[in-house]
């Protein structure tokens, strides 16, 4: 009897305890192995081009959306474009319609939660690995119902974290990103929403299904 052939996988998350919680996990799947693990974007792909380079098998990606850098959908794109057909899913909190379609769009095949069980993203990562995709089917749900958004994932990103009544420099902390470019974010998404404060913008686009 042949041994099942093992999959290498590599994790990126800048979350340490979230990354190596979930490495150690898929490491006792019997047919799984994690073969390294990266805390952003950038250094995914750095490890990606270093493991090509040195002739190894395509490994799968499993790449969580919100990092510092490129989001996790930016990097999949820098490793399809290095490696074609490259097996990569993305693990998100953040599983909007906008992200999902554009995850699909660039050659993403798997899309899912961060709540799932180990056991379901262990039997993705064989999906995926075998050539096939997966959506969760929920946030699969939720794009459907929420219809298209003229909102795009960055501006549904500072308008999800402006809910709370947060600061312009609170928000730009929690995405990541410049406080110029937050308010330029927030200038957009008020506009396409005809709200007077980003506020207002952020409760409307939560009364349409845009943010979580």
């Amino acid at each position: 009897m042949t041994e099942t052939p093992e999959i290498e996988v590599v994790i990126a998350d800048d979350e340490h305890l979230i990354r190596t919680a979930v490495a150690a996990l898929l490491d006792l799947e019997p047919d799984i192995s994690v073969a390294a693990e990266a805390a952003s974007g950038t250094e995914l792909i750095a490890l990606w081009e270093r493991r090509v380079a040195e002739g190894l098998p395509p490994a799968v990606a499993v790449i969580d959306l919100q990092m510092p850098g490129p989001d996790g959908i930016d990097t999949a794109a820098e490793l399809l474009r290095r490696t074609p057909g490259a097996a990569t899913l993305i693990v998100t909190s953040h599983g909007r319609p906008g992200y999902l379609k554009r995850a699909l769009a660039t050659g993403v095949r798997g899309f899912l939660p961060k709540t799932v069980p180990a056991a379901t993203l262990a039997q993705v990562i064989r999906t995926v690995h075998g050539g096939g995709r997966y959506v969760d089917p929920e946030l699969a749900a939720e794009a459907i119902s929420a219809g298209d958004s003229p909102l795009t994932p960055r501006e549904a990103d500072v308008l999800e974290f402006a809910v709370d009544g947060a600061s312009v420099e609170e928000i730009a902390k929690r995405a990541h990103l410049s406080a110029g470019t937050t308010r330029n974010y927030l200038s957009s998404a008020m506009a396409k929403l005809g709200t007077a404060n980003r506020y207002e913008a952020a409760v409307r686009a939560r009364e349409l299904g845009w943010i979580l």
